[in-house]
């Protein structure tokens, strides 16, 4: 089509020449250039403009998805009503971080440090001479016992306290997930037949047995283990270094803390499920928005308050978004947007790639250290 027009200009050129001076008709000619060149690269941008609003969009639907999953919180009332067990794991972890913990820094705030700053002040009382206080050194006395005896009540009640609830519940929430998995697999995700419950759960007994008198599937499950937390925790060191990262800083460490602890959520379901670490791996990065948007309300809480309150909060909400996650089916929400756009997905984003690297070279450190000790061993 631009051929075209060009070929018709040509044929009127001659009598444009009688209107218009040759070097207006040479800009002419140069600007219709322009524009055929800028057609044609238009035309070719289209399509990849056309795939990168796609793929925005459907990452956002499953972006949505993970948000409105994490805040179903009715499920964790419906697993509590279902399990007594579940209901006092749940109930102890709001009891000790919520009422033991939080209060005590309510109290500390509210109570102790003004108790002190009325009982040690720190400032002269207000004089409407111009003279010097005479009791400054003593005030300064007060002030160093005030924050000393401030950094006392830290150092013997609140880090051993956190360092307590931090243990305990994480005993805890293994509890609460395998509590509410079991309540979600006796009583069904959905209206299902008590027949084929039954048969599900002696097909996974004998699974488990099998699992259990295999001497490689154990130790192959040690190994996952050990990877899966040399993996978390290089990872949670990734976390920790983007946040001092400037301008993006903050964003990257919100985005990877919302991953991290949305794996720490479904973690539990897979272990309970049996499901392969490089399956894990695969499904979470596969759909990276998904997670993302169900990480997004965990991580809220780290960003609004200070990083004492903030823990504590966490410790209350994670068991929380544990319970969503154990009866969430994320691969049937992240399969339903694939049947829309065709079964194209959004890629693989290798969020644990760094993580990866230093395992398998911290792996096989350790692994050339044993083989040199054995050789030296069957050299003696």
């Amino acid at each position: 089509m631009n051929k075209k027009k060009l070929s018709c200009f040509l044929l009127f050129v001659p009598q444009l020449g009688t209107a218009f001076s040759l070097k207006e008709i040479k800009k002419l000619v140069s600007s219709i250039r322009i524009s055929i060149v800028w057609s044609c690269v238009m035309e070719s941008i289209s399509p990849l403009a056309g795939r990168v609003r796609s793929k925005s969009k459907q990452a956002l639907l499953l972006w949505l998805d993970g948000v409105r999953e994490a805040c179903c919180l009715h499920r964790v009332i419906i697993y509590s009503l279902r399990s007594k067990q579940l209901a006092i794991r749940t109930g102890q972890c709001f009891l000790l971080n919520g009422f033991i913990f939080l209060g005590s820094i309510f109290v500390l705030k509210s109570v102790i440090i003004p108790t002190l700053e009325w009982i040690l002040p720190g400032h002269c009382p207000q004089i409407n001479s111009q003279e010097s206080c005479s009791f400054s050194s003593i005030l300064e006395f007060y002030l160093f016992l005030r924050v000393g005896l401030v950094q006392l009540f830290y150092v013997f009640w609140f880090y051993p306290l956190y360092i307590f609830s931090l243990i305990l519940s994480n005993i805890w929430y293994n509890d609460i997930a395998k509590h509410s998995f079991f309540a979600l697999e006796n009583y069904g995700a959905h209206d299902t037949k008590l027949s084929d419950q039954k048969e599900s759960q002696t097909s996974q007994s004998t699974v488990h047995r099998e699992k259990s008198t295999d001497l490689e599937g154990v130790m192959i499950s040690i190994a996952e283990q050990l990877y899966s937390v040399l993996l978390l925790t290089f990872f949670f060191v990734e976390v920790y270094v983007t946040g001092f990262i400037p301008y993006i800083g903050k964003a990257l460490n919100f985005m990877l803390l919302s991953w991290l602890y949305a794996y720490y959520c479904f973690e539990y379901k897979w272990n309970l499920s049996g499901l392969s670490l490089d399956k894990r791996l695969d499904f979470f990065e596969s759909n990276w928005a998904f997670f993302a948007g169900f990480g997004n309300p965990c991580v809220l809480a780290i960003f609004l308050f200070s990083p004492l309150v903030s823990c504590g909060v966490m410790a209350i909400l994670f068991p929380l978004f544990v319970l969503t996650a154990t009866g969430s089916e994320a691969d049937k929400i992240v399969a339903l947007p694939r049947r829309k756009w065709r079964g194209a997905g959004l890629g693989r984003v290798p969020i644990f790639f760094i993580a990866d690297y230093m395992s398998m070279r911290v792996l096989k450190l350790f692994s050339m250290k044993s083989r040199q000790q054995m050789k030296e061993n069957k050299a003696l």
